[in-house]
């Protein structure tokens, strides 16, 4: 008898590059992580990275008209992916946050509160931002 996979929720959505889009997103993600019961701070952490990241698209994707999100979320780990068709930007000059103020800290945040955080951007095609959270198994999918 073959063993049973473990159950994931994988989603991908296509929004409009849009401040209103980000909020949608992050509920989809809240209610992700509540069928798995995980706890609290790692949730909380996945929904600002997510936010930031999102963010990050609807401010700077000079030209992209839409972001894609995909969200890939198990028991014991949360994957996403943002992406954008945008004017791209270069991953090497990305300054640190200054000490003053609150803009910039956005992909700060994102290496601050995710794991194996990827980025990758080509000038005129868009960027990747790619990010994880592995956290402690909580006993599965809530009941239904």
């Amino acid at each position: 008898m073959k063993g049973v996979e473990p159950m994931r929720i994988s989603v991908q959505l296509n929004l409009p590059r849009e401040v209103d889009s980000v909020p949608a997103v992050r509920r989809l993600l809240r209610c992700a992580l509540a069928v798995f019961q995980v706890d609290r701070e790692a949730g909380s952490d996945l929904e600002i990275a997510l936010t930031e990241a999102c963010a990050n698209v609807v401010k700077h994707a000079a030209g992209a008209d839409d972001m894609e999100i995909r969200l890939d979320v198990g028991a014991d780990r949360c994957a996403i992916d943002v992406v954008d068709n945008g004017a791209g930007f270069d991953t090497n000059a990305v300054p640190e946050p200054e000490n003053t103020g609150e803009r910039g800290r956005g992909l700060f945040l994102i290496r601050a509160l995710s794991e194996n955080v990827r980025m990758h951007s080509t000038p005129r095609s868009g960027s990747l931002i790619h990010f994880e959270k592995s956290f402690a198994l909580a006993g599965g999918p809530g009941p239904a």
